[in-house]
């Protein structure tokens, strides 16, 4: 028997295998060893609470669920993760949607979140959207929503503690497959605003999280001395808890949707549409949401009629849609940050690049209200660069993406084939009034279930392969994906509230989760 070859490795290839294997060994580390402390501290705070319906007052329970860490340090973002807002809704209150058991329940909650440290206060708002629920034939009905959770950055040392607040609860019921008659018979959405009850325990307190820093490392009343006390009340017209509050204050910071690029169509006809669009995409795999930046989308509106003879109810709008960015069909580039393993920060520059025209369909059901189902089918490959674990480069290559574009579930396969994900968006145009839900002019929310396929082009100069890595991360199904579409810009008519003068969406819309 021939025993095993050796040989000894040149120089570049001694350099190139220690390349990856101290990144195997930074990822390594990021496994915690039996016993370990995460550093965080896991909420779960059961508060009641008091919802004005339109019927009247209704008792029901809310629990806020999140994990903060167990300690930050002065000028530290604090942002916290695996946020969620569970409503339970008792008999009484389901009773409100007007619907008999069975039927879907579509749900948002803002929650108001207190901050305080010493005598600084800022507030914050933490917005989520359920998964859909179904109203059961008897018991609660219980909404659980992930939450759009902004961070906040203490100015100074000192005790920093978030208390619950008012939330604002709205619901809407889905009947099932659209006709004229349920569109016409569906409950109107309902919504309440909800007090915390008096009986809270410790008012609502979620947590609190020492703040070190400065010439005061302790609990403190204040700011810190170095930083000076806060301007007093009326003093300062700064908002408290803006991105330009005062140093020893709280700073509250969101997304800016403001940060939009530029979207003009470039040969716009007298039917193209602008419209900017935003939103989260949740990787269940790493426990998080990736933000999707605020996008342009040039859509062509394409010749609409009935579908066939066999519903004279129904009239259809096809559209096609393009992302538009820099003269590419992508969104823009992105810095998302994820814990790894539940405690080690992870960052990636990321884009959603499109590889076919995305096919827009808005069926319009006649009745009153008109009810409105949209579908948008899009090819869209996820394409990772710059990535950071713990701080530490990993090199992925220039060309690290999925091997197809993202995919869910396509309810007519014969009539769109190949790998794409289907956008949802519901909505109703009452003839007089207000339209609810979306639509492709006001604009709304589009909801997907998205896989994302094992990942290709990841790795080093030296040809070290990192797909695996990537798509064992990543990878597979289940992904939450919620868009927000505004108003959009009928280009050729220049409509001030709709349209900027060169031709740009007026609207910028804020993305929800």
């Amino acid at each position: 028997m021939k025993g095993p070859r050796t040989s000894v490795p040149s120089p570049r290839r001694r350099g190139a295998r220690r390349a990856v294997i101290a990144a195997f060994v930074v990822l390594a580390a990021m496994v915690p060893a039996a016993g370990t402390a995460l550093g965080a501290q896991e909420v779960e705070a059961e508060l009641p609470y008091t919802c004005a319906f339109p019927s009247g007052p209704q008792a029901v329970t809310v629990r806020v669920a999140a994990r903060f860490p167990d300690s930050a340090a002065k000028d530290e973002a604090i942002v916290p993760a695996d946020v969620t807002t569970t409503v339970e809704l008792p008999e009484a209150a389901v009773a409100e949607l007007g619907t008999a058991p069975g039927a879907e329940v579509r749900a948002a909650t803002e929650l108001a979140v207190a901050l305080s440290q010493g005598e600084a206060r800022a507030e914050a708002s933490w917005r989520g959207t359920a998964q859909p629920a179904t109203v059961p034939a008897e018991g609660p009905l219980v909404l659980e929503s992930a939450g759009d959770v902004p961070s906040v950055t203490p100015g100074s040392a000192g005790d920093l503690q978030l208390r619950a607040g008012g939330l604002e609860l709205a619901m809407e019921v889905r009947t099932g497959t659209a006709t004229p008659d349920t569109a016409q018979d569906a409950p109107a959405p309902v919504s309440a605003t909800c007090t915390l009850g008096e009986d809270a325990a410790e008012d609502g307190l979620l947590a609190t999280i020492p703040v070190t820093g400065g010439e005061t490392d302790g609990p403190s009343e204040g700011p810190s001395p170095s930083e000076g006390p806060s301007a007093p009340t009326g003093t300062d017209t700064r908002e408290p808890g803006g991105a330009d509050a005062p140093l020893g204050r709280l700073r509250v910071e969101a997304t800016d949707p403001k940060d939009a690029p530029p979207c003009i169509a470039e040969e716009p006809t007298p039917v193209t549409l602008a419209a900017y669009v935003t939103g989260y995409s949740n990787v269940r795999k790493l426990d998080g949401a990736n933000l999707i930046p605020v996008s342009c989308m040039i859509i062509e509106q394409v010749d609409a009629g009935s579908p066939g003879p066999d519903d004279q109810w129904l009239f259809r709008q096809p559209a096609d849609v393009e992302f538009s960015y820099e003269g590419r069909r992508q969104t823009p580039p992105a810095r998302a940050t994820f814990l790894t393993y539940g405690f080690v920060p992870t960052t990636a520059t990321m884009v959603l690049e499109q590889t076919e025209v995305m096919r827009l369909e808005s069926d319009f059901y006649l009745g009153d209200p008109v009810q409105l189902d949209t579908a948008i089918r899009a090819s869209l490959v996820l394409r990772l660069s710059d990535v950071k674990v713990n701080g530490t480069p990993l090199d992925v290559g220039s060309d690290c993406r999925t091997e197809t574009p993202l995919t869910s579930h396509e309810p007519e396969p014969d009539r769109f084939p190949g790998p794409h994900i289907v956008l949802d968006g519901f909505g109703l145009a009452p003839w007089e009034g207000q339209p609810e839900g979306y639509q492709l002019t006001t604009g709304g929310p589009l909801t997907s279930e998205v896989t994302i396929p094992a990942f290709t082009g990841c790795g080093t100069s030296g040809g070290e392969d990192l797909n695996r890595l990537f798509t064992a991360a990543i990878s597979g199904p289940g992904n939450y994906v919620k868009q927000m579409q505004g108003q959009t810009c009928l280009i050729q008519d220049l409509n001030p509230d709709h349209c900027t003068p060169d031709g740009q969406p007026v609207v910028i819309p804020e993305p929800e989760r």
